[in-house]
């Protein structure tokens, strides 16, 4: 695992944490983090009971962490409307599971996607991306499964999320005014991430009042440039003032609205930061389904993932790279050999299983039943501290978890230590979960008949 700045001391005393500096203090640092870095107690062997629950709102990534991109500075020239994958040479994909698919490529071996009519209507900009991209294919007749072996309590933790929400910045307003997003160093070290440090990433369209606070979370963003086509993403995006620029750190390769969208600013693992996404208006009350198509989740990858030697062996397709700390820390906690269980498992509940059976007490946690049975969901990111997540919509158009408390009357983010129906719930989903282990480019799903209609087409 990769080092941090500080390290801590713990004092029993009111239930707190005081940290002490080693070198300068870069950040108050939760205690587990830091713990981890100096070579201290796991976090999951802390007595639960004498931390307080300030030392489990951690950072999701090292202080120093820098995600597998093609370039984190503002050497190259600025994306204004440059076109999908348009920029240099050195930010174009690397590998084959990196370049869009044709909106009308059927995957060789889904032999049977070609008797699927799509039916009704899709927009874009709600369900984006092409009727067979990886975020809108059904689970298949075909798919093999093996078991994930989720711990739903992550790491013993009463104060794990369960879920958390991993808030993503979806900004589809292309003829919003040009916005400078210049670069920032912060990234995760607990730096103020408002306070650019470098020149010129990108040039996107925002609108002029919207405001995405310093917080030292993923923050994932996309936008859609004037074209209407060409998402641009980065990550951690930060824009403090209204009217101001706006500050990242990594950049990522272009996708197009149309195409098949794979890639993206979720670091852990290169996947979209849009697709997979839980929007606004899905999952609310009215219907017996949920979202049709793919979910993202984090796990905590020190438990849930294999436990890998090699950053070739820590992920999978359709994940184009692992943490960079992946190796030493993802599956340490456990000594995990569960070898479909790594970064971009496509995780869902078989066919087989009776939703009825798994009791569920909530009405949107059948709703994501219902999806994570016919869809599935990506693992695309390292929650880091112990907790189980999913990736949600925020953004100019409002937040997800806003309008599901409005929904419900609950919170989407919670904590085991709540004890709340909803949590019981996500737990009981998490342990319904499978891999899909026979998930790949040319059986996408797991191949054979789909359980769900594909997508209406979509054009320009």
């Amino acid at each position: 695992m990769t080092s941090f700045h500080h390290c801590v001391r713990k004092d029993s005393v009111n239930n707190s944490t005081r940290l002490q500096p080693k070198a300068k203090l870069m950040v108050l640092a939760p205690v587990f983090a830091a713990l981890a870095a100096c070579g201290g107690s796991d976090p999951a062997s802390i007595d639960p009971a004498s931390i307080s629950l300030a030392e489990v709102e951690t950072s999701v990534r090292p202080a120093d962490y820098a995600p597998d991109t093609a370039a984190t500075t503002a050497a190259d020239a600025p994306v204004t409307d440059a076109s999908p994958d348009g920029q240099s040479v050195a930010d174009a994909p690397t590998t084959a599971a990196d370049a869009p698919a044709a909106a009308t490529e059927t995957p060789t071996g889904n032999k049977s996607l070609a008797s699927v009519t799509a039916v009704g209507g899709r927009d874009p900009l709600k369900q984006p991306f092409a009727s067979n991209s990886i975020w809108n294919m059904p689970i298949g007749s075909g798919a093999r499964f093996v078991r994930a072996n989720l711990n739903s309590r992550p790491g013993n933790n009463i104060w794990a999320q369960m879920p958390g929400i991993d808030d993503e910045k979806i900004i589809l307003k292309p003829t919003a005014p040009l916005v400078n997003i210049n670069y920032s160093s912060a990234a995760w070290t607990g730096r103020n991430r408002c306070s650019a440090t470098g020149g010129l990433m990108y040039q996107v369209p925002m609108p002029s009042n919207y405001v995405i606070p310093n917080t030292n979370k993923n923050s994932s963003a996309v936008f859609l440039m004037r074209d209407g086509r060409t998402l641009v993403q980065t990550q951690p995006v930060a824009r403090c003032t209204a009217g101001g620029p706006a500050t990242s750190f990594a950049k990522f390769s272009n996708v197009d609205l149309y195409d098949s969208g794979i890639t993206g600013a979720h670091g852990g693992s290169g996947l979209s930061a849009i697709g997979g996404s839980i929007r606004l208006g899905e999952l609310r009350p009215g219907t017996t389904t949920g979202p049709r198509h793919a979910l993202k989740v984090n796990v905590y990858a020190k438990e849930a993932l294999f436990r890998c030697t090699t950053r070739s062996a820590c992920s999978r397709w359709p994940a184009t790279t692992s943490d960079s700390y992946a190796v030493g820390w993802y599956g340490s906690a456990t000594g995990n050999g569960n070898t479909a269980m790594k970064m971009g498992a496509l995780l869902a509940i078989p066919g087989s299983t009776s939703i009825t059976s798994l009791r569920l007490e909530t009405t949107p946690a059948k709703q994501l039943a219902w999806t994570l049975q016919n869809y599935g969901a990506y693992i695309v990111d390292d929650t880091y501290a112990p907790g189980f997540d999913i990736s949600a919509e925020d953004g100019p158009d409002g937040s997800k978890r806003a309008e599901f408390r409005r929904d419900w009357g609950f919170d989407m983010n919670q904590k085991v230590q709540g004890n709340t129906a909803w949590m019981r719930d996500i737990q009981r989903l998490m342990r319904a979960l499978n891999v899909v282990d026979n998930n790949s480019p040319t059986s996408i799903g797991g191949g054979g008949t789909p359980r769900q209609p594909l997508a209406p087409a979509i054009a320009p």
